[in-house]
């Protein structure tokens, strides 16, 4: 007989936004696969549980994704309750597909716990809604990011032809993202709002353009970031940074609202 692997959506970073499902599954667990940015506090929720480090990050030594699938699946065989602990939410960006697709093949049980994924938490950060009656009624969420042996992707299209767009893991392409946007599109004067440790004490926000997005994302930003971008942030930029909100500084979290 086979344990169960749990996918489970640790959220956007702030250990109090982690569901209580998830709390549970953590608190049971036997082993645990976590990512490299899940909250330490989180982490130690699973008290009586091996704990494995398998995340990825930017420019940072990182595990295989198909060595995390096989030692899920030899988890599985070994112990009752397995968590395969993610940023976010497991099914967004989060390559959980390939690891059910693993656990299928091996004949695996699983379940799917989800999580706040960084869009909705940078937009509650700033007070201000990812969609808007009248203003902005499509949002895509994209990622300029390709695995290598990947086909090229469409990203910059789909997020120009929405009313609204959030930006995963672009913050260190800051140049690629504006150029591709601004050429399928979207004017160079188009809102931008950043969040870096977004739910987090330290979070802070830069309004720009797209314009204005290279210099600002590229030098400033260390934490991890969601870009966003769409007519609903005009007001608050303006408001903060004036009129010319190519300028804009950060501003940490306790200016923000």
């Amino acid at each position: 007989m086979s344990g169960v692997v749990y996918l489970v959506g640790a959220g956007p970073g702030a250990p109090d936004l982690l569901t209580l499902r998830a709390a549970k599954l953590l608190e049971k667990a036997d082993i645990v696969f976590h990512d490299a940015l899940v909250h330490p506090d989180i982490v130690a929720l699973a008290a009586r549980a091996e704990k494995i480090a398998v995340g990825k990050r930017c420019g940072k030594h990182s595990t295989a994704q198909k060595f995390i699938n096989k030692r899920l699946v030899d988890a599985a065989r070994a112990h009752a309750i397995v968590v395969r602990l993610k940023g976010g939410d497991p099914m967004l960006f989060g390559r959980a597909q390939e690891e059910i697709a693993a656990l299928e093949a091996a004949g695996i049980r699983y379940e799917v716990v989800p999580g706040i994924t960084a869009a909705l938490a940078a937009s509650a950060e700033l007070g201000i809604s990812l969609t808007q009656r009248g203003v902005a009624r499509s949002v895509a969420l994209v990622t300029p990011r390709v695995g290598e042996g990947e086909n090229s992707s469409e990203w910059a299209r789909s997020l120009a032809n929405a009313d609204a767009g959030a930006i995963y893991m672009g913050a260190g392409e800051a140049d690629a993202i504006a150029a591709a946007l601004i050429a399928a599109g979207k004017p160079a004067s188009t809102p931008v709002a950043i969040v870096e440790n977004a739910s987090l004490a330290q979070a802070r926000t830069i309004f720009t353009t797209l314009a204005g997005l290279p210099r600002l994302a590229a030098d400033q930003l260390t934490g991890p970031t969601i870009i966003l971008i769409g007519p609903q942030y005009r007001a608050r930029a303006a408001a903060l940074v004036g009129e010319n909100a190519e300028g804009g500084q950060p501003i940490p979290r306790e200016a923000n609202g």
